[in-house]
């Protein structure tokens, strides 16, 4: 006997007990940013290498572990998507939406990255990415910010995370402070563990993000960047704060907050909660105004962040905030016998030509009225409608309530879509 074919370890299956959750904060997240004027791009799950190396930066976890990465028939080397600023950005600059414009986009998918698969952290994951292009100020930073928060507090969430703010400043401001922080780094080598020292020059800034306890208070005397930032990221970063104090969203400043990916400048943020053990960060982006220009498109400030959903979904159920959602099905038809079967591929065409939002299921397979009966309870519908040769003789069916002690009744044919837009 051949053995099962099971899922790759890391990409998981969303069976349909969990899909109605999954569509309820998708449509939460959806509806929040295009009534603020945000517009959906999609784009492909595999890009070329390059995007990628050129984006994140060669040195960073993302490129040199988990990529999964391949050459094509043709020889090319290809990647599928670990996240999705890059794409977009390309997708975008390639058909000519950038340039001397304004853009509000977001987009909803998967990504992929090769990690260790534990809770919350997933080698096939799903990402809500938001990107607005052509803005420079402080105010957009503090809408995109805005929109995050509300996003969370439609779910229910504001209580459980916390806003986390850091500004990385200008190019060179970050250069000065890489520089003063290898110094300083440099000075406690023998604190270092293995994955900072490899780090310590190539990506300095990324030792600062370490968990190691062993490193935390040497850390926590380290340079902080916001004694080095320009003049001009003090003064959007004072007035992004600003904004959010007027909106009345409560914020920390952490000044180790640098983010993994190289193309940061300038604000970046989290929100982050206690209720997830290790995998704490739940929404995190912030400004990149570099990353147009460097993948070869012209000078482009932008912001942007992205949303895991599966942690959405993990944090949900964890708080047991998952809301109870309503039954997937209004209607169950139930024909019994030959003729009535016939007839009722017929009447359930016509219910859902007169009633487009009706969610009918028809009963099939075959079956006495105690079989339909049991499968029509679970399918969660409130009402249930019996076709049998005396209806069928008669011109009518039987309605009868599944969800509530009600007597059941016969109702004419020609007057059903009539009654059941009124019930359902």
């Amino acid at each position: 006997m051949s053995k099962d074919i099971q899922a790759i370890r890391g990409m998981n299956d969303c069976l349909p007990a969990e899909t109605g959750q999954w569509q309820h904060i998708e449509q939460v997240l959806r509806t929040t940013v295009q009534n603020a004027g945000y517009q959906e791009i999609r784009f492909p799950i595999v890009e070329m290498t390059e995007l990628f190396k050129r984006s994140i930066g060669e040195v960073t976890d993302i490129v040199e572990k988990e990529m999964y990465t391949f050459a094509d028939r043709n020889g090319d080397s290809l990647t599928l998507r670990p996240e999705g600023t890059a794409v977009c950005v390309r997708a975008a600059n390639q058909h000519g939406l950038l340039y001397n414009q304004e853009q509000r986009l977001w987009y909803m998918g998967p990504m992929f990255r090769h990690e260790r698969p534990q809770k919350g952290r997933y080698r096939q994951f799903h990402q809500f990415g938001l990107e607005a292009f052509g803005m420079a100020g402080p105010d957009i930073d503090a809408e995109v910010i805005l929109l995050s928060a509300r996003m969370l507090k439609q779910l229910g969430l504001s209580s459980y995370v916390k806003l986390e703010l850091n500004s990385l400043g200008s190019n060179q401001a970050r250069a000065d402070y890489r520089a003063a922080l290898v110094t300083y780094l440099e000075q406690h080598k023998e604190l270092l563990d293995e994955d900072s020292l490899r780090r310590l020059y190539s990506n300095p800034l990324r030792v600062l993000d370490s968990k190691n306890p062993a490193m935390q208070e040497m850390l926590g005397k380290a340079p902080q960047l916001l004694d080095h930032l320009d003049d001009e990221s003090k003064a959007d970063f004072e007035g992004l704060k600003q904004r959010l104090t007027a909106a009345g969203v409560a914020f920390d400043i952490n000044p180790r907050l640098v983010r993994g990916l190289d193309y940061y400048n300038k604000t970046v943020f989290e929100w982050v909660t206690t209720n997830l053990g290790s995998q704490g960060t739940v929404c995190a982006g912030g400004r990149y105004d570099g990353l147009v220009e460097q993948l070869g498109g012209k000078a482009t400030p932008a912001v942007g962040f992205a949303l895991g959903l599966e942690r959405l979904v993990l944090l949900l159920q964890t708080l047991e905030l998952m809301p109870v959602l309503p039954a997937q099905t209004d209607l169950y038809l139930m024909p019994l016998g030959e003729a009535a079967e016939l007839a009722a591929v017929s009447i359930a065409e016509q219910l859902r030509d007169a009633l487009p939002s009706l969610r009918l299921m028809l009963h099939c397979g075959g079956g006495n009225l105690k079989k339909q009966l049991k499968k029509a309870d679970k399918s969660g519908a409130a009402l249930g409608l019996l076709l049998g040769e005396t209806e069928l003789a008669q011109g009518e069916v039987t309605l009868k309530w599944l969800r509530e002690d009600k007597p059941q009744h016969n109702i004419k044919l020609s007057e059903l879509s009539g009654v059941l837009s009124e019930l359902i």
